[in-house]
């Protein structure tokens, strides 16, 4: 698969079959990964590869604390659109794509919660990749660098036939992944991946997203 295949072929990936994925293939991905660019060279970020045992008690505890009530606790920049804007018109519009897919209704509240509960498992994925920063780092400051590797992981997996989805959710207790993955408090927890082999008969894996025409985002200057 070359470049422009794996661009446009990468999607967001939210059912995933059991099968584990080897030690070996996770690292030659986080290993091409690395090659993505970064300010000066700077390489600010840091990975935990979970799997087995170790996830399925992360995802546990996850899960345990959404339910309690507990609230999010995380330490990266949490992103939020302006009601009033195009940014949330597109996420409420991706969100109503992945409920129909689904089969979820509006009003049906324990469906929808049932849906939340994924991305705190990581979508079920067999393993799950943790990416951390130094916290004598500014928090935005290595943002930009994180969002390159993060691309560039991506798309290193659709190569040995992996899909990913980059989530948030399963950053949003930051103690339950210290705890069970021994990530040291001198780390800041920044984002979350989950990887595996895409099971593509799961409804939501079947959702294309739009994206905007360049001609109505790009300003054009100089050109004949």
């Amino acid at each position: 698969m070359d470049i422009i295949e794996a661009v446009r072929k990468r999607s967001s990936i939210r059912g995933f079959k059991p099968d584990p994925v080897a030690k070996g293939v996770l690292e030659e991905i986080l290993e091409m990964a690395t090659r993505a660019p970064s300010a000066m060279n700077t390489q600010p970020w840091e990975f935990t590869v979970l799997t087995g045992s170790v996830l399925d008690e992360v995802r546990r505890a996850n899960v345990e604390m959404l339910n309690s009530g507990a609230l999010p606790n995380p330490e990266h920049v949490v992103v939020g659109w302006p009601r009033e804007s195009i940014y949330r018109e597109r996420q409420v519009k991706l969100a109503k794509q992945l409920f129909q897919a689904m089969g979820i209704a509006r009003e049906d509240k324990e469906k929808r919660a049932q849906w939340m509960e994924r991305g705190f498992r990581y979508f079920d994925a067999p393993a799950a990749i943790i990416i951390s920063t130094d916290r004598s780092l500014s928090e935005s400051g290595p943002l930009l660098d994180i969002g390159a590797v993060m691309q560039t992981i991506c798309l290193a997996a659709l190569h040995f036939g992996l899909g990913t989805c980059i989530e948030d959710q399963g950053t949003m207790y930051p103690d339950v992944l210290r705890r069970y993955a021994d990530i040291p408090d001198s780390k800041r927890i920044t984002m979350a991946i989950a990887i595996g082999y895409p099971d593509w008969d799961f409804p939501a894996n079947q959702v294309e997203s739009e994206r905007e025409p360049v001609k109505n985002i790009t300003t054009w200057l100089g050109f004949e």
